[in-house]
């Protein structure tokens, strides 16, 4: 029976909880050992102490992050598990400040982070804890290079480790204060098995001679998150709307009004924008030209309680936007800077590199985008590098890829 020590004052553990969790975790002998792993909820300055003194001495450690973006407007960290060998903490970043905690071990490049599909995590620990991982190892990352034909962690604890993980708290609302004992229980399970994960497919790797592959693939990984984090102008928001780009100037300008509207509500309500109101329904709103609030109730998708609440600054929005006049009007943004459409003979190219990349990941039983994805090919076209080591100075191309695929790419360019 695993148990959930709650410490949330400087005095220390408490509260040892005897009751399982709800997600059900079934080990296998190998398995037995992580299972056994103490709990411990993080939530006060003191109960850091005692995490600091098990990092200090700690291998590898376990990561893994939880965020609110689907229930909250801010997508901002709510939750960090972190596991050593032998004990895992669910801690707090709501409560307490982590940052100083965690970065001289996170940032140690003498030990790696483990983490499994790592690449959103890895930004969220830049952005929201300043911590910027020094080495990571990604189960994810591992499968992949197996060609493992299911890389979700559940699946894999199941078919290497026996161990079954529930999906009850998978959209949980982590933000959610205080947390059921159930969720931490939940959250644990992310980390406290990914020590004996990465040793078994680390060691499939080693007899393959693929190992090198994904050490690669995460030191890209760890790269481009920081490239991320860098500023950046956010995308313009209509265009993740379907069909907007051939709408008129003046429909998408109503729906950048709509797009608005509802974002003031999601940021003052602190929930994600399409639990408000989806994407259809704005559209459907917009193409409806409701005249009152009782209009904008009936359009199909719109909740009428939202209606009645807000909804008349939205028809005095759309109602502004009928009065504009046409010079004042905000059309779909005009893609700049690409490269247009690809020539016959690039397409004739495309096409040759393309085959000969189904060809190795056929070779080498692995999914053909992780052997090169087609958007990757497509750039390569477009430079038309000759050496392998242009190749691989080309910002989304590794060194693994350079080494099974280059010259053959090259020969075919």
């Amino acid at each position: 029976m695993r148990g959930t020590i709650f410490t949330g004052t400087s005095t220390g553990c408490h509260a040892d909880c005897r009751q399982p969790g709800n997600r059900r975790e079934t080990p296998s002998p190998n398995g037995r050992e992580a299972l056994n792993h103490p709990v411990r909820y993080i939530h006060s300055t003191g109960g850091l102490e005692r995490v600091t003194r098990s990092l200090a001495s700690a291998g590898d450690l376990a990561v893994d992050c939880e965020a609110a973006g689907y229930h909250r407007y801010s997508d901002r960290l709510c939750l960090v598990q972190l596991s050593t060998s032998s004990e895992t903490f669910v801690l707090d970043p709501l409560s307490v400040d982590l940052t100083p905690h965690l970065k001289p071990h996170l940032e140690d490049p003498a030990r790696r982070v483990l983490m499994h599909g790592g690449s959103y995590d890895l930004r969220l620990l830049r952005r929201d804890l300043d911590i910027a991982v020094a080495r990571l190892g990604d189960t994810q990352v591992a499968a992949s290079f197996l060609g493992e034909p299911a890389t979700g962690l559940q699946t894999l604890l199941d078919k290497h480790l026996g161990v079954r993980l529930a999906k009850k708290y998978q959209k949980a609302d982590w933000a959610r204060r205080p947390l059921p004992r159930d969720m931490i229980d939940y959250a644990a399970g992310d980390t406290r098995h990914l020590h004996r994960l990465t040793d078994v497919l680390e060691e499939r790797l080693r007899e393959l001679g693929r190992l090198h592959w994904a050490e690669d693939e995460c030191r890209w990984l760890v790269a481009s998150a920081a490239e991320s984090s860098k500023p950046e102008i956010p995308p313009d928001p209509l265009t993740r709307f379907k069909g907007a780009r051939r709408m008129d100037a003046r429909t998408v300008t109503a729906l950048r009004e709509a797009i608005a509207w509802r974002d003031r509500i999601a940021r003052s309500l602190d929930r994600a924008p399409f639990r408000v109101a989806t994407d259809a329904a704005l559209l459907a709103a917009v193409a409806a030209r409701p005249a009152s609030v009782r209009q904008l109730a009936d359009v199909k998708g719109f909740s009428p309680r939202l209606a009645a609440k807000s909804g008349r600054s939205l028809l005095e929005a759309l109602g502004r936007v009928r009065r504009l006049a046409n010079r004042e009007l905000q059309p779909y943004p005009v893609r700049r800077g690409g490269r247009g459409r690809p020539t016959p003979e690039e397409e004739a190219t495309l096409d040759r590199i393309t085959a000969v990349r189904n060809a190795v990941a056929e070779e080498l039983g692995l999914d053909r985008g992780r052997v090169m994805a087609n958007h990757v090919l497509r750039e390569v076209v477009a430079v038309g590098p000759v050496t392998p080591a242009e190749l691989e100075a080309m910002p989304d191309v590794r060194r693994w890829q350079v080494d099974i695929l280059g010259r053959k790419l090259l020969r075919a360019l």
